[in-house]
């Protein structure tokens, strides 16, 4: 490999241009709290733009263009999912996160605002919070790290182990220097180059196979049914797919964007320009998958890498299509995808290692600068961990996701968006909520054949265990009503 390949000279301006925004956030990181949370202080396009980056993952240029390229738009039930419950997570989720977080002891983590929100002295519930958040989220960083290398695979030729570790290098780097704010800030960057890509790219392929009568012809003729969104599917099917977006209530690193903002006031803008650029991204991925039928059916000849692994179409329409200077800034987009996602996840990790089990445990009279530095450790940890979880070359990327992304949608988002809505609610029902909701997720994994996407079911026992044992057990206390009133009242008043 020429060291004077462009697309490689186009990373490495990119990778080191994210690297030195890292260092730039280091200099305003004074501590933990600025680690983890930016000092709460995002205004509303970081936190739009960084809450769609830190969702959308390598899946968005690898894993949905793959499964649209193979099964024709019946797959694109999981877009429309995903968008509605994106809207309703910053309607009825992000302003009031953003409140009760800084009543409930100025929490910086869901553990964290968990065990204040219901006044657990027992450190049950923060200890099983963290765990679930450790567990799902090494498996959703494996993901990420499996999503880079393929494309360093498939763009640089490394072997699939060299290529691990080289795709992950760079967002260890700098989330491990400047923690939440270099983060959110490479977010800002990445979600605008995502979002050119994947506007760019679809126009790119219509021009090359004719225009859009011609494509369409073509797509119909090679892969028939392929318009038919119910081909293939079945009403267990298509619920499984729309349920991706129950997801969004429980996803850690997400919710930890709210709770970023500078204020619930900022919510209202950034949940439009986020669903904008949402909108965009998701169509456009679509769009690459679809038109990719059309084009690689009338050029067989280089067919080869996305018929071996679909999930490659959008690097080789980019590699076929584009200029090596402009394919090397549309790659850089699924480096972007993966890094921005990656980074928010080990930043999660470690704010549970460091806030829910060393400070809470190990050290409780740590100084902030001691914090930092152990939070920093704590990336290293678990991003070993998961380039070792990653280590498979024969993983695809949508199924990791799927798997993590079900897992925090069932034990989180019940308890998180109920103990938003309602003061009822109790330590215990909380602690029946993310145990039902995380058990039932690996159990319907590991042992049904039924087809429904074990989010669904997990969701569901989730909410009817929170609301029975709420209701079976001590009410309340009447300083946790009056605090959640308090906060209740104080979100309205923000957001007249």
């Amino acid at each position: 490999m020429s060291f004077f390949n462009p697309t490689l000279i186009t990373f490495v301006v990119y990778i080191a241009a994210m690297v030195l925004i890292g260092f730039m956030a280091y200099r305003s990181t004074n501590n933990f709290s600025d680690y983890i949370l930016g000092g709460r202080s995002l205004g509303s396009l970081v936190t739009a733009l960084s809450a769609g980056a830190s969702d959308m993952s390598g899946w968005l240029l690898m894993g949905l263009p793959g499964a649209i390229f193979v099964s024709g738009l019946s797959e694109s039930w999981i877009a429309i999912g995903l968008i509605a419950g994106a809207y309703l997570n910053w309607l009825f989720v992000a302003g009031r996160l953003r409140v009760h977080t800084e009543y409930n002891g100025d929490a910086l983590t869901l553990p964290d605002y968990f065990s204040s929100r219901f006044e657990d002295r027992s450190g049950v519930l923060r200890i099983i919070s963290a765990v679930v958040i450790l567990v799902f989220f090494t498996i959703y960083c494996a993901s990420g790290i499996v999503a880079g290398a393929r494309l360093f695979e498939s763009t640089f030729g490394m072997s699939y182990e060299t290529a691990l570790w080289a795709g992950a290098a760079a967002t260890i780097a700098y989330t491990f220097v400047g923690g939440f704010l270099a983060v959110s800030w490479t977010d800002t960057v990445q979600a605008s180059l995502m979002i050119f890509a994947l506007i760019l790219t679809p126009i790119f392929v219509l021009l090359a196979t004719g225009g859009v009568d011609p494509t369409f012809l073509a797509i119909e003729a090679q892969v028939p049914g392929s318009f038919d969104m119910f081909k293939g599917t079945t009403f267990i099917g298509v619920i499984s797919l729309l349920a991706w977006g129950l997801g969004y209530f429980g996803q850690p690193h997400i919710l930890a964007r709210f709770m970023a903002a500078d204020s619930a006031k900022s919510i209202a803008n950034a949940r439009r320009i986020s669903m904008t650029w949402m909108i965009l991204c998701l169509g456009g991925a679509v769009a690459v998958g679809f038109f990719g039928i059309a084009y690689f059916s009338a050029n067989p000849d280089v067919a080869g890498p996305v018929t071996e692994n679909p999930e490659r179409v959008f690097i080789e329409l980019s590699k076929l299509l584009f200029n090596p200077w402009v394919a090397g800034v549309l790659l850089s987009a699924i480096l972007a995808a993966v890094m921005s996602t990656l980074s928010c996840q080990l930043l999660v990790c470690s704010s549970a290692l460091t806030e829910d089990f060393y400070k809470a445990y190990l050290r409780k009279g740590a100084t902030q600068k001691e914090l930092v530095w152990v939070g920093r450790a704590m990336v290293l940890l678990v991003a070993v961990v998961a380039i070792f979880l990653a280590a498979n070359p024969n993983n695809r990327v949508l199924g990791l996701v799927s798997y993590a992304w079900a897992g925090f949608g069932a034990a989180f988002g019940p308890v998180v968006l109920i103990s938003l809505l309602w003061k009822g609610m109790t330590r215990n029902g909380a602690l029946a909520g993310v145990v039902v909701g995380a058990v039932t997720v690996v159990l319907w994994k590991q042992f049904t054949s039924f087809g429904l996407y074990e989010i669904v079911p997990g969701f569901i026992f989730a909410s009817i265990a929170i609301v029975v044992f709420s209701l079976l057990g001590q009410k309340p206390s009447a300083a946790m009503q009056a605090r959640f009133d308090t906060a209740d009242k104080s979100y309205k008043d923000a957001v007249r």
